[in-house]
């Protein structure tokens, strides 16, 4: 995988696991994660297996995070904001109303 070359867009800090991941605005979540070396995204809610990005189209469900509190995000179909807390999320979490981005 690498970079397509595109205008120089600002960059922008999120976090992730509380650590500080630098991004370009335009990014999803799961670009921004990929590039900094980061492949697991989530565990299953069984197993406890660690999954990644697969379709990075919206269709496997493989990159689902927590952000900004909120579970089940799919991070391949998000944009970065400045200041956006991702966690890795464990396991299955509930989608309950008025969750929705």
């Amino acid at each position: 995988m690498h970079k397509i070359e595109r205008e120089e867009a600002g960059q922008i800090t999120i976090e992730f696991d509380g650590q500080p991941v630098i991004a370009e605005q335009g990014d999803t979540v799961a670009a921004a994660l990929l590039r900094a070396g980061q492949w697991n995204f989530r565990t299953t809610p069984v197993q406890g297996r660690a999954r990644g990005p697969f379709c990075m189209m919206g269709i496997c469900f493989d990159c689902l995070v927590e952000i900004d509190g909120l579970a089940n995000r799919q991070a391949c179909m998000t944009e970065v904001r400045a200041g956006m807390r991702v966690k890795r999320q464990q396991g299955a979490h509930d989608i309950s109303p008025g969750t929705a981005p």
